[in-house]
């Protein structure tokens, strides 16, 4: 059976799989859509949450980005995973014992101001659309290539996929169907690693051979043959890092925080029995993530070896199908400059911008480029979004291993989706409508109006999905800069701070945000010829910018609370609960 008809299979059994969950917990109070009725087990939590956590960046992009950037691209994982230490340590068990159902909830209550909870909601819908975008394009990308549809329909499918068990199920059908969506994308993600960890240094686990000496009778380790194949193509050594040190630091820092800050992350510790269970959700949840994350730089590695041994100074009539096939959607390219029929990979982007095709091919078969090659050697595009997806192809593996990556590829990117779509419809339905707009909002119609935002969100990130502004990590690293700057401060401080009051925490919020924002925009979209370190500022580039904003967030905050007026007595009081254990100062039975 060949690798489409089995990605069918796979794919069909999964969405299947998914959706009867989604009928089978069926929310039927706005306590189970909101936080699945607070009974979830922490195991099965933490399982949910690393699937919530773990979207196409993680399972598409990440190691495509390793792939690439080398050393450099160490970052993600530092940051991706650091952050939940101290959404452990830091966030987690404070916000259960709050107990209410999300983010701007706390915010709101914590500050005591509706506009406090207006600027939380505006900065989580921020977080969450532009978050969401990577997940979309993930999701059209893994349909183009595998089931041979356009990616507009193939973002159409992956939407209407999430409206049937997020929209139906909530937060309690979400919840059991990201456990099934982690199992699928974890093995997804280990097998094919394995495989080609076997093929390349004959050590089984892809974490050991990452270290291992090749078996080519090179006698090089992979990290060496690699450092020394790049070097002789032009590039720079794979394991020597290019990025300046603030700017590790920034970006490492902005991640970190901001995967504490990230709201469809933190609602899902919400969802457990006990204040304790949420700390052991966390800790469940790195550990799940753990696997995945430490298997990342040997399939980066693995697939930079492998394309350049498959690509370099071959024959484009010659080359495997999976190159022609991925160069069908536009994801790879190839420029014959010197017109020797040999495919000739070097530095340098091959054409002004990404490739595109007029309907002609050249005599060997290969697509017509219509935009103008640029003056350097290199005649290769290739989209570091599809190494990982590519990399079964390209290593030549059994069909149904490249079936399997795709039916993960999609758990993936759906699980985090359905995530985001349900703090986006929350906010809107409990913290916009029933908590400032229409207090005395029925639980049936409060219920509808979760639905519904859910159901107009999937059609705004559908939109996303098809006309995207970036590639699927740094897309995402932007909703980390985001969240850095704008949430994060405001929890940690409504937490540790008893004199943080109304007016610092929203002038925080708005000033972070506003900053984080303004930059990004500034150097993605409306100076892009600017956007080196030369003009940076402080060397720090848009990835690592919510580091900034956050500072600044903190300083804001800091001096307009201590210019205004004292919190209230009674919040003092809250914030004190939630801070002290359950049980201290409680008289003992002896």
């Amino acid at each position: 059976m060949d690798a489409q008809t089995l990605t069918y299979i796979f794919v069909f059994l999964t969405f299947g799989l998914y959706i009867g969950i989604a009928i089978w917990a069926r929310a039927s109070s706005t306590s189970e859509f909101y936080v699945a009725g607070g009974g979830v087990h922490p195991i099965a939590n933490g399982m949910a949450t690393a699937a919530d956590w773990m979207s196409a960046a993680s399972f598409i992009s990440m190691a495509g980005i390793i792939s690439f950037m080398g050393y450099d691209g160490t970052i993600y994982l530092l940051g991706w995973t650091g952050g939940y230490v101290i959404l452990a340590l830091l966030l987690a068990p404070y916000l259960r014992k709050f107990g209410e159902f999300t983010v701007p909830d706390f915010i709101g209550t914590r500050y005591y101001s509706s506009a406090a909870r207006i600027v939380a909601v505006i900065a989580l819908i921020a977080i969450s659309f532009t978050y969401i975008a990577g997940q979309m394009r993930g999701v059209g990308i893994v349909f183009s290539q595998f089931l041979n549809i356009p990616i507009t329909w193939g973002v159409v499918v992956g939407m209407a996929v999430v409206f049937m068990y997020a929209v139906l199920g909530g937060m309690k059908g979400i919840t059991y169907t990201q456990v099934a969506q982690y199992c699928v994308l974890i093995f997804a993600y280990l097998v094919p690693a394995i495989f080609i960890s076997i093929m390349i240094t004959g050590v089984p686990l892809p974490q050991l051979g990452l270290g291992a000496t090749v078996l080519d009778g090179s006698g090089l380790s992979v990290l060496g043959k690699l450092d020394a194949t790049l070097v002789d193509l032009g590039f720079a050594p794979y394991t020597q890092g290019l990025k300046s040190k603030v700017d590790v630091f920034a970006i490492t820092l902005a991640l970190m925080i901001g995967t504490a800050g990230l709201p469809h992350v933190i609602v899902r510790f919400f969802t457990v029995p006990k204040v304790s269970d949420a700390r052991r959700s966390a800790g469940y949840a790195l550990l799940f993530i753990a696997i995945l994350y430490t298997t990342a730089p040997a399939v980066g590695a693995f697939a930079r070896l492998n394309f350049i041994d498959t690509v370099h100074d071959e024959r484009y009539t010659e080359v495997d199908s999976w190159f022609k096939s991925w160069e069908d959607i536009g994801l790879i390219g190839w420029e014959d400059k010197n017109k020797d029929g040999r495919i000739q990979y070097h530095p340098g982007s091959p054409f002004e911008g990404r490739p595109t095709y007029s309907d002609q091919r050249r005599e060997d078969g290969s697509r017509t480029i219509t935009n103008p090659p640029t003056s350097n050697t290199n005649e290769v595009y290739v989209d570091r979004d599809i190494m990982v997806l590519a990399n079964p192809e390209i290593a030549a593996l059994p069909p149904w291993v490249i079936a399997l990556v795709a039916a993960g590829g999609l758990a993936a990117a759906l699980s985090t989706a359905a995530g985001l779509l349900l703090v986006i419809s929350t906010s809107v339905s409990h913290d916009l409508i029933k908590k400032t707009f229409a207090k005395n909002l029925s639980d049936k119609r409060e219920l509808l109006a979760a639905r519904l935002s859910a159901a107009v969100a999937i059609v705004i990130a559908g939109y996303f999905g098809i006309f995207p502004f970036g590639f699927v990590a740094q897309v995402v690293a932007f909703a980390f800069g985001l969240a850095a700057a704008s949430l994060f401060p405001a929890l940690l401080l409504g937490i540790f701070d008893k004199r943080m009051n109304t007016a610092g925490a929203i002038s925080g919020m708005i000033c972070g945000l506003a900053f984080t924002l303004i930059y990004i925009a500034y150097f993605k979209f409306m100076a892009p010829e600017l956007n080196n370190a030369e003009h940076w500022w402080f060397g720090i580039s848009p990835e690592g910018i919510g580091s900034i904003g956050a500072a600044i967030n903190f300083a804001v905050a800091f001096a307009i609370s201590r210019l205004t007026a004292p919190v209230p007595a009674e919040v003092l009081n809250l914030v004190e609960n939630i801070r002290i254990p359950k049980g201290v100062n409680e008289p003992h039975n002896h």
